[in-house]
């Protein structure tokens, strides 16, 4: 019997003071495609690590949340890591700051208690009872970002650019949808492209029955200098436009192509897209919606 394989995963360590952004900031690491946790016990690392690694499911990339809120369970942090070094899966921990004067500002505007604000309700001895606390895991991090004067956009262009940007980061997804206009175009597409200016093959008999999935079809379109020509510079505009679709946060780029049926063209036109987005290094998916529709 084979031994089980163990996937690699990628986790972000997500922690620091009491109403400076950390809830903010795991919803924008969801949005880039991560497995997202908050207010998991730290002494529980090991055993989500194990889930995760042996899981059916694809996950690859995970934030954890661990804060002031686990309360004597916050001590285990460092044994929680020490098991991560271990088991050789990458991680960064992203500390969160801000001033006392913005975390009591916003303390206040939520009329929530600091959990260690005590019987006196004193929001600064929360405050400052949470600093002492988090000083060791702070020293620790790879990442300190000061909340004092960000609103949850600036937050999450600072995480896209320099957390998610740096070594190990993540890149923009993309994914191509071929389509039929008589079937309608997607709702969810970003960006659609008509190629219905392209050769058609479906007026050839011999591909009439066929898809762009077939050689045949594939190469009718392909010889064509018009299609080579419209590939090219349409390759040219989405690579323009992904870096800065990155630093908006965006986690994914949807990209319709669509021709009459969904059958010929279109599919064409998308694998060929694909295939040269991936060799450019980003990670593209590719479907085909109506390609075998009537």
């Amino acid at each position: 019997m084979c031994p089980d394989v163990i996937r690699m995963i990628d986790f972000t360590i997500l922690t620091g003071l009491s109403g400076a952004g950390k809830t903010h900031a795991n919803k924008c690491f969801e949005d880039m495609g991560y497995y997202c946790i908050d207010n998991l016990p730290p002494a529980l690392i090991s055993n989500f690590m194990e889930l995760c690694s042996h899981s059916d499911r694809k996950i690859d990339k995970v934030s954890l949340v661990l804060d002031i809120r686990g309360g004597e369970f916050f001590d285990d942090l460092f044994k929680g890591l020490e098991a991560l070094d271990k088991a050789g899966h990458h991680y960064r921990i992203l500390f969160l700051d801000a001033s006392d004067e913005a975390l009591v500002r916003r303390f206040k505007e939520t009329r929530r208690a600091h959990p260690l604000s005590g019987e006196n309700g004193s929001i600064l001895h929360g405050i400052g009872m949470e600093r002492q606390r988090l000083q060791k895991i702070k020293d620790r991090a790879d990442f300190v970002i000061d909340t004092t004067n960000m609103n949850p956009w600036a937050l999450k262009q600072e995480i896209v650019n320099n957390v998610l940007g740096a070594p190990g980061g993540s890149r923009l997804g993309i994914s191509i949808l071929t389509f039929g206009y008589k079937y309608g175009i997607p709702l969810d597409a970003d960006l659609v492209v008509d190629v219905r200016f392209l050769p058609n093959p479906y007026y050839d008999d011999s591909l009439k029955d066929l898809r762009g999935t077939d050689i045949e079809v594939y190469e009718f379109v392909m010889k064509n200098q018009v299609t080579q020509k419209f590939i090219g510079k349409f390759l040219d505009l989405v690579l323009f436009m992904l870096p800065h679709s990155q630093v908006e946060g965006k986690a994914n780029l949807t990209i319709a192509v669509g021709c009459t049926g969904g059958h010929h063209r279109s599919v064409v036109v998308g694998i060929e897209l694909g295939r040269l987005l991936a060799q450019k290094g980003y990670d593209v998916s590719v479907t085909h919606r109506d390609l075998n529709t009537d």
